[in-house]
């Protein structure tokens, strides 16, 4: 991926009409891309085609590819959305700068700038400062385009004040490519080349896309249980693509929960892995759905209020 810059406290987005019109394939000069700077995004795309190809593929190669996709799809979802996003568990200062650490691996630029653009893409879901909504700026745009264009590079610090008072979040942001360098030479030298191309560059590969297609696909192709004021879906099919993610309607209706499945059937292995770290008391307070949520009822606190007091009779008085 492209490298972070520093903050520009600006808006990163502006409506459809200054910017990316939707379908058109045609952006205007605010939102130019700059193909020099996103030659690394195409070179990790030709370096696990290639790679493939020269490798081929064996059991070894299918091993190193599913393990690192999945290991690396819960620092996308368990880390980089539901903790350094939404913060909907709790853990320790140490051990979220591991989470952080582990979570460059994936290639999505560093947690305050993933963070930064997601807390905003709730803010404004679907209305004209999202900036990825595929209802209003087509599925490329918001599939992958946006995060080249130059205008979305910066991190935005104000609107992740509390990641920010971190000064190593804010050394990772800086140096998120150095990371990505460095997490290539560890799968070439615990894998060697399947290694390195299997588990890093084709892995990242389908990592990236599978990560995007929650934008692209997720508010225009499943089913809605809740009548949120975005065009959020559930998609069963990329939920398990995404450990549990394509809950993705879920998630906008109740956006604290760290569990995205709300229903037993839904499953969410992110949600599974976070239940884990619990009990090993790495992580606490994994915040789950409340039932008058889930089921769209009032809650019981807020039903004895609205029945009133209940005054009892004074004895002696009639």
């Amino acid at each position: 991926m492209t490298s972070s810059a520093s903050s520009t406290g600006t808006d990163p987005a502006l409506p459809p009409e200054a910017g990316f019109v939707a379908g058109s394939g045609a952006a205007f000069n605010d939102e130019e891309l700059r193909w020099r700077e996103n030659l690394p995004f195409w070179a990790v795309h030709a370096a696990a085609l290639a790679g493939a190809i020269w490798v081929g593929f064996s059991t070894t190669a299918l091993a190193w590819f599913l393990g690192s996709y999945a290991v690396r799809m819960f620092f996308v979802t368990g880390v980089y959305h539901r903790y350094f996003s939404h913060r909907a568990y709790k853990t320790s200062r140490w051990f979220q700068f591991v989470l952080a650490l582990l979570g460059a691996s994936v290639v999505q630029k560093g947690p305050m700038w993933w963070a930064a653009h997601h807390r905003w893409h709730h803010k404004h879901s679907d209305d004209e400062l999202d900036v990825h909504s595929p209802v209003r700026r087509g599925f490329w745009w918001s599939h992958m385009i946006w995060i080249l264009a130059h205008k979305y590079r910066a991190t935005e610090t104000d609107r992740v004040k509390d990641l920010a008072a971190f000064p190593e979040l804010r050394w990772l942001d800086r140096h998120e490519m150095i990371l990505a360098v460095a997490y290539g030479f560890v799968f070439y030298f615990l894998g060697g080349m399947t290694g390195l191309i299997w588990g890093y560059f084709v892995a990242t590969v389908l990592l990236w896309h599978c990560t995007f297609f929650i934008n692209s696909l997720c508010h225009v192709w499943g089913n809605r249980r809740y009548e949120t004021t975005d065009t959020s879906r559930n998609n069963f099919f990329l939920a398990i693509l995404t450990l549990g993610e394509g809950w993705h309607n879920n998630h906008h209706h109740y956006q604290r929960s760290a569990r995205q499945g709300f229903y037993w059937w839904e499953i969410d292995i992110s949600y599974y892995v976070l239940l884990l770290l619990q009990q090993l008391r790495l992580v606490w307070d994994v915040q789950g759905v409340p039932a008058h949520v889930r089921d769209q009822v009032v809650a019981p606190k807020r039903q004895r209020v609205a029945a009133g007091p209940t005054v009892a009779p004074v004895a002696g008085k009639h």
